[in-house]
């Protein structure tokens, strides 16, 4: 009982680390490594529901049909009604017409707004991998303190390959920017946060606004895909330093081939400095890029903290307001003390709010 327990503490405290459990029981689960599941290699107590899961009914479940199961099974838990109050919740909603099945969004919205409020958008992690925005995130809790909160999804590795991403992201803010009447949206005053690969996400968006070769072709391209803070949670800036900076403490090898960072660049790493520099959100940075909040771990085993410390340090010599947190002892996630949460939703009311608001 207490082991379980433990389990679900550190899946409640810890989104990060939740999003990756239905990677952990599938590799678990899949006892000829071949990459899918079928009935009889899933524990007795779960094969009744594998006509739901295999929603293609190909007779096997893939990672992708996996993780989209269980964080529907989630979404109640993640969103609790004492959560959610007074709180007008639309799912779905594409932000690119007839675009991907990831190009959709969630919509926060306070119920008695009577004038535009600011919106703070989340952007789920997963190693660009995997990942979903139905929970909402660490994000959501900011509706109660007078925001609009979107979390999206968006195009994964083995949809596309990079700078897809960031395209879908920008899709996103123009499109909540073209509805911003609509929504009541203060188009002024947009935040991003993200964690892992999400925080990678929003640190793009941060110092690449308007950036004409990051920008793509989709939804409205009329509208700016700038925005005016950003809270980069343990997110990867350089990534060909990944594997030096990780060290002895350093549980991935980021260069091979089958890695996070290679999959999401279309090659191995090392063998594409390119489109590395392409992705990093280091090669944008300019002195009128909006207010970062960077916090990273000095424990963590995925992306050392360094790739935070080389934004920051980017950040400060073009005198950009930027204020980096290094939490001791803590992982790739998993922060525990409830002063970090608040510290960011500070961050985002000095960065966004109004006097009046």
């Amino acid at each position: 009982m207490k082991i379980v327990l433990s389990i679900l503490l550190t899946c409640v405290f810890s989104p990060e680390l939740f999003a990756q459990q239905p990677v952990l029981s599938f590799r678990r689960w899949d006892a000829n490594k071949d990459g899918k599941l079928v009935r009889e290699e899933l524990p007795e107590n779960v094969r009744n529901n594998f006509g739901r899961v295999d929603s293609n009914k190909d007779g096997s479940v893939s990672l992708e049909e996996h993780t989209t199961f269980l964080s529907r099974r989630n979404r109640a838990a993640n969103n609790p009604p004492s959560r959610l109050k007074n709180v007008v919740v639309k799912r779905d909603m594409a932000y690119v017409e007839n675009g991907h099945e990831r190009h959709k969004l969630d919509l926060y919205l306070p119920l008695q707004a009577d004038k535009k409020l600011p919106l703070v958008v989340w952007i789920h992690g997963g190693g660009w991998r995997q990942g979903s925005k139905d929970s909402g995130g660490p994000a959501l809790d900011l509706v109660s303190h007078g925001f609009i909160v979107a979390s999206i999804n968006y195009r994964l590795s083995n949809h596309a390959i990079f700078p897809a991403q960031i395209h879908d992201c920008k899709a996103a803010i123009r499109w909540l920017r073209a509805h911003a009447d609509e929504y009541k949206i203060d188009a002024e005053h947009i935040g991003v946060w993200g964690s892992s690969a999400g925080g990678h996400l929003v640190a793009l968006l941060g110092t690449s606004g308007d950036v004409v070769e990051l920008e793509g072709d989709l939804g409205h391209i009329d509208q700016s895909s700038r925005v005016q803070a950003v809270c980069d949670w343990f997110g990867p800036t350089d990534l060909l330093l990944m594997n030096k900076q990780s060290g002895d403490g350093g549980t991935m090898n980021h260069d091979a081939i089958g890695s996070p960072e290679s999959l999401l660049l279309g090659g191995p790493l090392q063998q594409v400095p390119e489109k590395a520099k392409l992705a990093s959100p280091l090669s944008y940075v300019t002195p009128d890029d909006p207010a970062f909040l960077i916090v990273h771990g000095d424990k963590d085993p995925l992306v050392a903290w360094q790739q935070s410390q080389l934004l920051a340090d980017a950040l400060k010599a073009s005198k950009c307001d930027v204020l980096f947190t290094i939490v001791p002892g803590a992982g790739h996630g998993g922060f525990s003390d409830p002063q970090i949460k608040l510290d960011c939703m500070r961050f985002f009311v000095q960065s966004l709010m109004k006097d009046d608001q």
